[in-house]
């Protein structure tokens, strides 16, 4: 595997980007990563890892550069409640235009890599980040080919540029893994979105992960990590990229 972490010119500064992808047998399909709300971290990096050894090229980009952040645990410690409303700080300072803004810079840096292709790409967000997945599959619909959203907040909302309207622009296939206990993204947001996909016939699925809770494909978040579900989100995404990249 090559591995490398570089500084990709944006237009507000310069994102720094985790890369990994196969040594050989190249150029890979991207697979464009967004972090979820704890930053980069080594977790992140070994996901990114495991998606790069099924044969993909992967980027996982710091979104809270513009902050000065890369990884939280990096900053000086606070209480838990102090460090908890930081980090939702953090979440605060970006938005889906300002992200929109930095993955056409990934995009164009990934074009211009011999080893990755120029063909069909995928998106993958978590948490915070599910609403940039589907964003970016709807700003690129001749090019994103799959898109998903795991456990992503804010994916309805009453503002123009809402998720759920933007599944509608997208061509790609969307994937939504959604957990039954999640008070950031609660049923009823599921329901909506549930129903947007079917009223609209989308190509997208909304899968309820029953009994579990957010954070659960994340193997060092504690009690509410679900092995049995993480896995079964890794064969949903590697199924999905297998019908719609390679």
């Amino acid at each position: 595997m090559i591995e490398q972490t570089i500084d990709i010119p944006t237009k507000h500064g310069a994102i720094t980007t985790f890369i990994v992808h196969p040594e050989r047998d190249g150029p890979r399909p991207l697979v464009l990563f967004f972090m979820d709300a704890p930053a980069i971290r080594e977790e992140l990096r070994d996901m990114a890892r495991r998606i790069a050894a099924a044969g993909y090229y992967v980027m996982l980009p710091n979104l809270y550069y513009r902050s000065g952040v890369l990884e939280l645990k990096d900053l000086p410690p606070l209480p838990e409640a102090e460090a908890r409303a930081r980090m939702f700080e953090l979440m605060g300072s970006i938005s889906i235009p300002l992200i929109m803004d930095d993955a056409d810079a990934l995009l164009d840096y990934a074009d211009r890599d011999p080893a990755a292709s120029k063909g069909k790409i995928a998106t993958l967000g978590y948490c915070m980040s599910g609403q940039y997945a589907i964003s970016f599959a709807a700003r690129y619909p001749d090019r994103v080919a799959a898109a998903a959203s795991i456990y992503g907040v804010q994916l309805v909302t009453d503002g123009p540029d809402s998720p759920h309207l933007a599944a509608q622009r997208a061509k790609g296939e969307l994937y939504f893994a959604c957990a039954e206990h999640d008070s950031y993204a609660p049923l009823e947001m599921v329901e909506t979105l549930d129903q947007t996909v079917k009223s609209k016939n989308l190509n997208a699925e909304v899968e309820l992960y029953e009994g579990v809770h957010h954070g659960f494909a994340f193997p060092q978040r504690g009690a509410v990590y679900d092995k049995p579900a993480a896995e079964r989100h890794w064969e949903r995404l590697f199924s999905l990229w297998k019908r719609r990249l390679i």
